[in-house]
């Protein structure tokens, strides 16, 4: 019961920093906004089951209190690294690392999700839950295709049920008068339209706006300009590979190529966010030399419930009955972020009937030998400390499975038990919540695009290969 009386004192002072100041607070990368007592105290428990130095709800009380006494501008504060730096310093810590924030006016950048199925509805969740005070990314407007006539009514119980991730954190209604979504207070514009040049969204109050495509229609240059014929357009994000000569970015790998010229980019896909990242770390440190990537894939919408006709090979099959070979570019996208793997890898998927989460197995080919514990120790330390903390998680648990990973922000988890290692042969399991994952990863880009990413709290360093055992 203590516990969960501290937990409930935390809400007040983590809800506070993020409406007044803008601060998004989060216990070794993961988020403590919107959480419940509970979802308090198990963010610090994930932490420990993870492999990260424990932190106890006392130390999150004092940094929070600290915090608000400091009143610090828009940023993005990890508390349990915060505290572990309070603890093993006795100078002035906090001041140091609050002096670090710099004293400018927050801005703001309209978004328009185009598409609202499984990646847009979450994107429109995660946009609401970081609505905060008004600034950063505001989600103004979702286009559709009517589907029926109560359709409004429709895309509200969708963002507000979902089988997967559970209900919507709030409250959802509808002004149908206005065409309008309600969602925690958040007035979400609908409009219908199947042309993606034929909206003037200026008359919604919406100007130099992102589009978010997701429907996945269009991934050329050509059909992705269409959008920005739309008054009120000044830039595209697709959320799927996008063709040459569009630039596919992975956050965190190759996303200080966004420039404010680029008008159209690519969030590459949910598998290429997971491993990119992951081969990064690990050609950083030992070489890849070549390498085959399987995916253990979830079906997604474009499969069939039960056997039907399909354009693609085999996906006609029932989704939900088989195992279903298929193909993925994600191998080859990866030298699209990372031009230094081109031709190195190779890979193939496996849909299988889950709905959510997937697995890819990295079989790869080093330069220099390595142990199992040492390449383990290496990732775990570049998931706890390195610039890559966003995208790679690691976890050590003989129990998991891929349920518990249904929600992850990181864009891919390393199972350190599945690991195999035999000279320069080695094998890795990376889990990743191919919806959530893949869509916290592209709000990323988003916030990159739009020049408002909160300045990060410690700061990141980097894990150096020069550390590693020879």
């Amino acid at each position: 019961m203590r516990r969960e009386e501290l937990a409930e004192n935390l809400i007040p002072l983590i809800g506070k920093l993020y409406r007044d100041h803008g601060v998004v607070t989060s216990i070794h990368g993961h988020h403590l906004i919107n959480l419940s007592a509970t979802g308090v105290i198990a963010a610090h428990d994930r932490a420990a089951d993870m492999g990260h130095p424990a932190i106890a709800l006392e130390q999150t009380a004092s940094v929070l209190e600290a915090l608000l006494a400091a009143a610090p501008a828009p940023s993005s504060i990890d508390i349990a690294r915060v505290a572990a730096a309070v603890a093993a310093s006795e100078a002035d810590v906090l001041s140091a690392l609050f002096a670090e924030i710099p004293d400018t006016e927050a801005g703001s950048t309209d978004v328009v999700l185009y598409g609202f199925g499984r990646i847009g509805r979450l994107l429109a969740r995660i946009l609401i839950a970081q609505a905060g005070n008004g600034h950063g990314l505001r989600l103004r407007a979702i286009v559709v295709r009517r589907g029926s006539g109560n359709d409004l009514d429709k895309r509200a119980s969708l963002l507000l049920r979902d089988s997967v991730h559970g209900p919507f954190s709030g409250s959802v209604s509808v002004d149908h008068e206005a065409n309008v979504l309600i969602a925690n207070g958040v007035r979400v514009q609908v409009i219908y339209s199947d042309d993606p040049a034929a909206t003037d969204y200026t008359s919604y109050g919406i100007h130099d706006a992102v589009v978010v495509d997701n429907t996945g229609r269009w991934r050329d240059e050509e059909g992705l300009m269409q959008h920005l014929r739309s008054p009120g357009v000044s830039r595209v994000l697709l959320t799927a590979p996008g063709k040459t000569p569009l630039k596919n970015i992975v956050h965190g790998i190759n996303d200080d190529t966004i420039h404010s010229t680029d008008r159209i980019l690519s969030a590459a896909s949910c598998t290429t966010n997971a491993i990119t990242p992951v081969l990064k770390a690990l050609d950083d440190a030992y070489g890849v030399a070549r390498g085959h990537v399987e995916t253990v894939h979830s079906f997604t919408n474009d499969q069939n419930l039960i056997d039907n006709f399909h354009k693609g090979d085999r996906r006609g099959r029932s989704a939900v009955l088989n195992m279903v070979i298929t193909e993925t570019g994600a191998a080859k996208a990866v030298a699209k972020a990372l031009p230094q793997l081109e031709g190195k890898l190779t890979g193939s998927s496996i849909r299988v009937p889950t709905p959510d989460v997937s697995l890819a197995i990295l079989n790869l080919t080093l330069q220099r030998a390595v142990t199992r514990d040492e390449v383990n120790d290496y990732l775990r330390r570049v998931s706890l400390h390195s610039p890559l903390r966003q995208q790679i998680d690691y976890v050590e648990s003989p129990e998991i499975v891929s349920t518990d990973f249904v929600g992850s922000h990181r864009a891919g988890i390393v199972d350190g038990l599945a690991t195999v290692a035999d000279g320069v042969n080695l094998t890795l399991y990376v889990w990743y919540d191919n919806e959530y994952g893949y869509s916290c990863q592209v709000v990323r880009v988003l916030e990159r695009m739009a020049g408002i990413h909160p300045i990060v709290i410690p700061a990141r360093e980097r894990v150096l290969a020069e550390t590693l055992p020879a």
